[in-house]
């Protein structure tokens, strides 16, 4: 089974010398786009192709988004209101507005009745369980708590380096640890992290940091997870495994391989989790 969050915005087309942008925003109704926009309902191909089509809606938003990925809005801060924005882009409020409502869906920002829209953060209570979908059978969802087994800096193998985009031998942080919920171990999980992207990660940090993990890579290394991609199956638990949890050789567990992506769809993270399913259950909200 594979599990694929997506949240990866549109790029803007944005074709050579544009001369009709003012004729497209007038019949839309729209002021002109600012000098970078193409006009809306799309432009022609520069490669001399088929028309490729655009949205101005969506033009706006990968602006916002490239803002947001070059840190002129941090997380958590406040990001300017529609009419800044639209008089910045030089495009209606409504449109501003759409984008806007796209971002939000795809939780880069977050709106707050009376105060406004803010940029998004692992920080967020609400941020803490969505990427993790074990959910506990009884009870209120809590974050588990982490003791590390491992952490050392070590040559990528060639299926990591495959799927973290990098070269075979490249330097990659290895973590591996247990979590568990009121006492009981739950979690055994493997993380493989760039790194280039995170020098400078300890083990010393990561107990030391008493947040979720990705609230530390978003404050210290300054990568935010955008999107995840994961599979899911079902194995039995080896003897080391079944150590670590606390269980019968053979007990089923449920096995997930998921990667994590940053701005640009970079991927920065593999994770590779055993899951014990006596007393949680995987859950997933599709819309």
């Amino acid at each position: 089974m594979v599990k694929s969050w997506s949240m990866n915005p549109v790029t803007p087309i944005v074709p050579p010398n544009q001369s009709n942008t003012s004729t497209a925003a007038g019949a839309s109704g729209a002021a002109a786009p600012a000098p970078g926009l193409a006009a809306a309902g799309g432009a022609a191909n520069p490669a001399g192709g088929a028309p490729t089509f655009s949205p101005l809606y969506q033009q706006i938003k990968a602006l916002i988004t490239q803002s947001l990925q070059s840190g002129e809005w941090k997380p958590g801060e406040l990001i300017p209101s529609e009419i800044e924005l639209a008089n910045r882009f030089k495009v209606s409020q409504g449109t501003v507005r759409k984008a806007i409502d796209e971002l939000a869906a795809e939780n880069l920002v977050m709106r707050r009745q009376g105060k406004g829209t803010f940029v998004s953060t692992h920080h967020e209570a609400r941020a803490h369980f969505r990427f993790l979908r074990l959910m506990p059978d009884e009870g209120v969802p809590h974050y588990p708590e982490s003791k590390f087994i491992e952490v050392k800096r070590m040559r990528a193998p060639a299926d990591v380096a495959r799927l973290l985009d990098l070269k075979s031998g490249d330097a990659v942080i290895y973590i591996k640890r247990v979590q568990s919920f009121d006492g009981r171990p739950t979690i055994v999980e493997e993380l493989w992290l760039p790194g280039q992207t995170f020098k400078g990660l300890t083990a010393e940090r990561l107990v030391e940091y008493k947040g979720p993990m990705y609230g530390l890579f978003e404050s210290e290394f300054g990568t935010r997870m955008i999107r995840a991609a994961e599979k899911i199956r079902a194995v039995c638990a080896d003897a080391a495994d079944a150590e670590l949890l606390q269980m019968a050789v053979g007990t089923p567990l449920l096995c997930a391989e998921r990667v994590s992506f940053t701005y640009g769809d970079k991927p920065v993270e593999l994770r590779r989790g055993l899951y014990s399913t006596a007393r949680h259950h995987y859950q997933n909200d599709l819309n």
